[in-house]
């Protein structure tokens, strides 16, 4: 699985496995997969799950959890306890793709509404990050929020669950693993994306996902993954 800039929540239909490759945790039924370079695999014959992807500022109520997510991947029943069973047999009493959604989106719903949102300062850091496609200094955003560098380091990892500059770093990665899919080089990608060189791109990949910026442009978890990855977003080709 490529990393992304938003927390994934899998529910399982079919008989998927899903494993942490760091820690060798294996799991059936669904899991959470944390912000960061969390090393997943997963596999299976009758493949048949709902995938929910959500911003680090909405997990952060939604799963009442963020930094301890990070670069993980967990059982959504060690996240969700008595709330998980109760949705996955729900969901496993209809076949109906437009109902399983209904259900999810009232669970969603109802768990933002009860959990403890994130600072409005943090929400607005992340906002920018995402808008800057990770380009924004945290010098800057402390200055923007009003906080000192210090105090927004620490906040924004204990709510987001990585620092302003991982997350900037992830941010950016993202932007440039669309590009690559999209069929733009890793020249342009790189001269592009605010990376030094080739060689700066060429890292990050190697970081975040354990692949050369050439296997990570025919990833096989981007050809299933057509909504997340999708065309709009690619930069204007010259």
């Amino acid at each position: 699985m490529v990393p992304y800039p938003a927390l994934t929540v899998f529910i399982d239909f079919g008989d998927v496995l899903l494993a942490d490759a760091a820690s060798g945790v294996r799991m059936h039924g669904g899991g959470v997969v944390g912000l960061g370079p969390a090393g997943v695999l997963g596999c299976g014959q009758e493949v048949d799950l709902l995938q929910v992807r959500l911003s680090p500022v909405v997990a952060h109520a939604v799963l009442g959890a963020s930094s301890e997510l990070a670069g993980t991947v967990v059982a959504l029943e060690e996240v969700w306890q008595r709330d998980a069973a109760r949705l996955r047999e729900q969901l496993h009493a209809t076949n109906s793709w437009d109902e399983r959604f209904a259900i999810a989106e009232a669970t969603l719903c109802r768990r933002l509404g009860e959990g403890r949102m994130v600072h409005p300062e943090i929400a607005f850091a992340w906002a920018r990050i995402i808008k800057s496609r990770g380009q924004v200094r945290v010098e800057r955003l402390a200055d923007e929020v009003g906080w000192s560098r210090k105090r927004l380091w620490s906040r924004f990892r204990s709510q987001i669950g990585l620092t302003p500059k991982r997350a900037a770093q992830l941010v950016r990665f993202d932007y440039a693993a669309h590009r690559l899919a999209g069929g733009d080089s890793a020249a342009s990608v790189s001269a592009e994306s605010g990376y030094v060189d080739q060689s700066h791109l060429y890292r990050d990949a190697r970081s975040f996902a354990g692949l050369t910026p050439t296997a990570l442009a025919v990833a096989p978890w981007l050809a299933v993954d057509p909504v997340a990855w999708t065309a709009p977003i690619h930069a204007p080709r010259r």
